[in-house]
């Protein structure tokens, strides 16, 4: 048996750990790169729900936050019967550069036919964490427009 593919996407922001370690922390602060709304409670043991543009609800609960370095919660979906709650686990690290921050999420436990299609969100999302931990706006969550394959 193989064992399930692992997603990995990296970006760059010209900003602090600090500043994006905000963005990933507050319910409000994630609500302003990703979703619609958000519930989160980042402490071990606490809740994780995003309602997102698209309408669909992701929800799990966190497992590890370490300040300013990293956050670990586990992934799921409401309205998607392969990917329940809490199914798949993501991490979020970042990463001290000279002239701001790595964020390097890794998304493991997907199914393998969901893969591409969480690569290409966490793309997306990513370059939104970046906008406005580096104090932009990225305008308003529609989601991402890609079909399953």
């Amino acid at each position: 048996m193989t064992d399930p593919p692992v997603v990995r996407v990296e970006r760059h922001v010209h900003a602090p750990p600090s500043a994006v370690f905000a963005y990933l922390t507050a319910s409000d602060g994630w609500a302003r790169w990703q979703g619609d709304e958000a519930s989160i409670h980042p402490t071990p043991g606490g809740i994780f729900r995003i309602l997102m543009g698209t309408g669909e609800t992701a929800r799990g609960q966190f497992v590890e936050v370490v300040p300013d370095h990293k956050v670990v919660f586990t992934l799921g979906w409401l309205d998607r019967p392969g990917i329940p709650p809490g199914s798949t686990v993501v991490e979020i690290e970042l990463l001290p550069e000279a002239d701001g921050t790595l964020i390097r999420l890794t998304h493991r436990q997907l199914p393998p036919d969901e893969s591409a299609m969480h690569r290409a969100g966490w793309q997306h999302y990513l370059e939104r964490l970046a906008t406005v931990a580096s104090g932009r706006d990225p305008g308003p969550d529609h989601g991402v427009t890609n079909e399953r394959p």
